[in-house]
């Protein structure tokens, strides 16, 4: 498959998830795909109290109970919508969650021991600002981390249907810093905000689907991409859909196994 070597220029469309129920079946999945080994590789002791800068719908809140026996866990998002899927997660039912802008987090100063964002700090319009926002919450050694789909290298799940669509010239909106997702953007950001040992990952991971059909109608679940086919036509379309077939390289009835790469970043706060 192609991969994206510089950016390209994309719509202005916004990117808006307002559907906790679609985004769980869309990034929800992927997103504990991840999770898991991003904790894993945290390896943060028990007993801490954490947020969840971005939370969704509690996908990773509920890893984070699930995985680290936490004091606590406060998540924040600005949808409605995914706040109240994620309060109705039956396993997330220990956390706190509440509308909250990452920009200007509702905590006062050092309140938490770790402070994360999972697949979030791209869609933050300043990510100077969201990072700095996160460390002004943490406490002395606390630590601060976060994990973002590669998104300029090709890392998102869904880069078929973006490769399709880039050689059919037509446009599709990344997130508004998706420049913030490269490992070399966000060992500066981490560096710049004053974090000491900065440590970087790369984790890729995989999900199968039935067929082309599942993965389809799974990935177009994305309110980025739904924004664009629903502008083209019948013809346009399934060429689109045609391309995508080719880069899976997959026959009809065939299952899909698709990947996901992520780059992580963490750094302690002294």
């Amino acid at each position: 498959m192609e991969r994206l070597t510089k950016r390209v220029t994309m719509s202005n469309s916004k990117i808006k998830f307002d559907d906790g129920e679609a985004y769980e079946r869309m990034m929800g999945v992927w997103s504990r795909y991840v999770g898991e080994k991003f904790l894993d590789w945290l390896s943060l002791p028990s007993g801490k109290c954490w947020a969840d800068i971005g939370c969704g719908n509690g996908a990773f809140s509920e890893q984070i109970l699930k995985v680290c026996d936490p004091i606590s866990v406060r998540g924040i998002d600005p949808s409605v919508a995914q706040i109240d899927f994620a309060k109705s997660r039956p396993g997330a039912k220990k956390a706190i969650f509440e509308i909250g802008d990452a920009m200007a987090l509702p905590f006062e100063d050092e309140k938490f021991d770790v402070v994360t964002m999972a697949l979030a700090l791209f869609f933050v319009p300043d990510p100077v600002q969201g990072v700095a926002e996160m460390k002004r919450v943490v406490r002395r050694d606390g630590v601060v981390a976060a994990y973002m789909w590669d998104m300029l290298g090709g890392g998102a799940p869904m880069e078929p249907i973006h490769a399709a669509l880039r050689l059919k010239k037509i446009s599709y909106p990344l997130p508004p810093s998706a420049e913030a997702s490269r490992v070399d953007d966000m060992r500066e950001l981490w560096r710049n905000a004053g974090f000491r040992s900065i440590e970087s990952k790369v984790i890729t991971v995989e999900r199968e689907f039935n067929d082309f059909d599942d993965f389809w109608d799974t990935t177009t679940c994305s309110p980025a991409i739904t924004s664009v086919l629903q502008g083209l036509d019948v013809t346009a379309l399934n060429e689109v859909k045609d391309a995508t077939r080719e880069f899976l390289a997959i026959k009809s009835g065939e299952l899909v196994v698709c990947t996901g790469t992520a780059n992580c970043i963490k750094g302690v706060f002294h």
